[in-house]
């Protein structure tokens, strides 16, 4: 699989490319909801998971774990798609307004550098099991916090664990 056969991503930047387009005067009267996650394997679940996200402000950018993230959080089986073909993945979706990779294993800096209005995470996290440096991150820059429901019977390691039994 070689990232380079796939067609330019114009929703994917860098951070610092990102904030900039955050702070843009045209975002300044717009609510920016920011969530992350890996995205390996784009599902239902993900996809519910991502048009919800997005209807809580007015455009969705998409923090998307690096490979080397992903690796130290899941193992060395992960990912079983690169970073740039995840990222293409999400730009197919008309809910995403944006994506950027983070390569450390918390996003505090990238919370303290893009400023969002709105954090979404999914319905197995809480405040209490929400990382001390992301939500103190969130509180520095006045981000609302919400979490959302699953859409039952998806996830990846599920997925992954059908496509081994299909075998």
């Amino acid at each position: 699989m070689n990232p380079e056969h796939l067609p330019e991503n114009p929703k994917l930047f860098t951070l610092e490319k990102a904030a900039s387009i955050r702070n843009r005067p045209e975002y300044h009267h717009q609510t920016i909801v920011l969530t992350n996650g890996c995205f390996d394997l784009l599902h239902p679940g993900h996809i519910f998971f991502l048009k919800e996200a997005a209807k809580l402000g007015s455009k969705l950018w998409v923090a998307l774990n690096g490979d080397t993230s992903i690796q130290e959080l899941k193992g060395s089986k992960r990912p079983i798609l690169p970073e740039a073909f995840r990222a293409y993945s999400l730009a197919a979706l008309d809910c995403v307004a944006g994506i950027f990779l983070f390569h450390s294993a918390r996003l505090n800096h990238e919370i303290e550098t893009f400023k969002p209005d709105v954090y979404v995470k999914a319905g197995d996290y809480t405040l209490d099991s929400l990382d001390r440096q992301e939500k103190h991150a969130l509180d520095q820059v006045g981000a609302q916090i919400n979490f959302l429901p699953f859409l039952e019977g998806f996830s990846t390691t599920g997925l992954i664990e059908r496509i081994g039994e299909a075998k």
